[in-house]
């Protein structure tokens, strides 16, 4: 139960990070967040029982400049969940594939640069999607930080969805 995943939320409800129950405990005991949601059943500890916190909110707020989510191998895979953007299939080993290659002056971008498998990275070859006669199951675009957040939680708890933005 106390390595269960917390949200953690800005002053504001923005969502910052996830945590653990066990340091959400910590937060709520030195005063530093307010408990929002909370998991079915307790916490018993010697003294005391508690119910064990789902969401929290800071009680101060703080700054966080935008955060740009970096351009790397991972970060594609996970954007694309690990499936082939042309055929849908997710076999491994993945690729990542330059849409427009860059003998055609394609970039190193979230939206140039897709995860493929084997096979139809050497189907598509040098080429661009139409000159192989291929076509993206989806159009490549550049996450949000938002978007790792539901990534990186797995299985979003039914309380967290208002504040992540889900539903």
């Amino acid at each position: 139960m106390l390595n269960r995943k917390v949200l953690v939320l800005n002053q504001n409800y923005e969502p910052l990070t996830i945590s653990t129950v066990k340091r959400a405990i910590i937060l709520l005991y030195s005063q530093k967040v307010d408990m929002v949601e909370h998991y079915a059943g307790e916490i018993r500890s010697v003294s005391m029982s508690m119910v064990a916190p789902s969401v929290v909110r800071l009680r101060s707020y703080i700054y966080k400049p935008y955060r740009d989510v970096p351009l790397n191998r991972k970060n594609i895979m996970k954007r694309d969940n690990h499936t082939c953007q042309y055929c849908g299939k997710n076999s491994r080993p993945m690729t990542i594939d330059h849409v427009i290659p860059k003998s055609f002056g394609g970039k190193d971008t979230w939206e140039n640069l897709v995860c493929a498998c084997l096979k139809c990275n050497s189907k598509k070859g040098n080429r661009t999607p139409e000159m192989a006669g291929m076509k993206l199951l989806r159009k490549p675009k550049k996450p949000t930080h938002l978007f790792f957040l539901q990534i990186s939680a797995g299985k979003i708890p039914q309380t967290w969805r208002p504040y992540l933005f889900i539903d």
